[in-house]
């Protein structure tokens, strides 16, 4: 296959956004030229200091150019001080995922090695499962439109859509097929967890009805159903155990920082904000403007953000240079700190954004023996 061109639409954001940004377009600048990809950029301003300077966190102009991409590339966005009247923070990250239907936010959680694990099991290094979170309904559909009795009382109502919940459900179980391919897979595969409270919500009741009649169509994937409290408990137990966790937004939002804890951390951390015709790929991490420009922040995330983004648009284009891409940067992800000659801050390291970004670029192809 020939090269290929996509427009991409690069949102650095607050704090420590624009350095792990900085560090994820080097790397992708590094493997451009090797699997004949071109990425055309157009950066886009937005975020809390934006929302400050202009009363606007994104402009209009800011949203339309990423619908017009092939997809979005986003730092981090807010900062703990900048609120709206309300209370709340801007986060045009969260109106992204509104505005362009992004349904599926997918969150991989994988054991990289040479990263301590928190878990003292010689197992913890097959963890390596992915958490698919719902993330335009549930308790986030009341984003904005709480209800104030007096100061009695506030109400936030939960939303479950049977159209969302058959697109997500379809989204896990051809994810759960997709990942019994990986060339790296570590633990159990073929099997699609759906993570509830249906024992004592209608609004759960509802989802595992759908998501058990999704998986009627998919007779090679296994479907099963967790309630989120005893996942809670199993993702500490025994997370390798697990392949494709699909959960309400809420719920996902809290388990996967869970799970980031297990791996190292929220810097090693990528994510996805996808929908059926837009993806939005950022780190789990926040802003974190306590350690802002001082070069220390772990560029993982952002990084591993930048191959899921390319293995989605090998997805949408089946362009084998998009996931060969992707597979490269992870494996040089892994090469790097397999090696321990690179140990990042958050870690108990020294080395910062710049120099964890240089030892990815420098094992670009020497992982892969491309």
């Amino acid at each position: 296959m020939g090269s290929a061109t996509f427009r991409l639409v690069v949102m650095p954001g607050d704090g420590i956004g624009p350095e792990v940004m900085d560090a994820a377009i080097a790397v992708l600048g590094a493997i451009e030229a090797r699997h004949g990809i071109t990425f055309e950029k157009e950066t886009v301003q937005g975020g809390a200091g934006q929302y400050k300077e202009t009363g606007e966190a994104m402009t209009e102009a800011g949203y339309a150019a990423a619908e017009r991409a092939d997809a979005i590339l986003f730092g981090a966005m807010g900062l703990p001080n900048i609120r709206h009247p309300d209370g709340t923070e801007p986060a045009p990250q969260l109106d992204l995922r509104f505005r362009m239907k992004l349904y599926a936010g997918l969150r991989p959680i994988r054991a990289i090695p040479g990263v301590p694990l928190v878990l003292a099991s010689p197992r913890a290094k097959e963890i390596d499962f992915a958490l698919v979170r719902e993330s335009t309904e549930g308790l986030f559909a009341s984003r904005g439109k709480g209800v104030m009795e007096g100061d009695r009382a506030a109400r936030d109502t939960m939303v479950i859509t049977r159209d969302v919940t058959e697109r997500l459900s379809r989204f896990s179980f051809d994810l759960a097929k997709r990942r019994t391919t990986r060339h790296r897979s570590k633990g159990p595969r073929g099997t699609v967890t759906l993570v509830d409270k249906s024992n004592a919500f209608l609004s759960f009741a509802f989802m595992r009805k759908i998501f058990f009649e999704i998986a009627a169509h998919y007779p090679d994937v296994d479907a099963r159903q967790h309630s989120v409290d005893a996942m809670a408990l199993d993702l500490v137990r025994r997370p390798w155990d697990f392949d494709v966790l699909v959960t309400e937004n809420m719920f996902g939002d809290i388990l996967s920082d869970l799970g980031a804890g297990l791996v190292g951390g929220m810097g090693f951390a990528p994510s996805g904000d996808i929908g059926d015709e837009h993806g939005v790929f950022q780190p789990c991490h926040g802003s974190a403007p306590d350690i802002a420009g001082k070069g220390i922040a772990n560029p993982v995330a952002m990084i591993l953000s930048a191959a899921l983004m390319l293995d989605w648009l090998a997805q949408r284009t089946a362009n084998p240079r998009c996931a060969e891409a992707a597979e490269e940067i992870e494996d040089a992800v892994d090469a790097a700190f397999a090696s321990g000659s690179i140990r990042s801050y958050d870690i108990g390291g020294q080395d910062g954004t710049q120099a964890v970004a240089k030892a990815v670029i420098e094992r670009l192809g020497v992982a892969t023996g491309a």
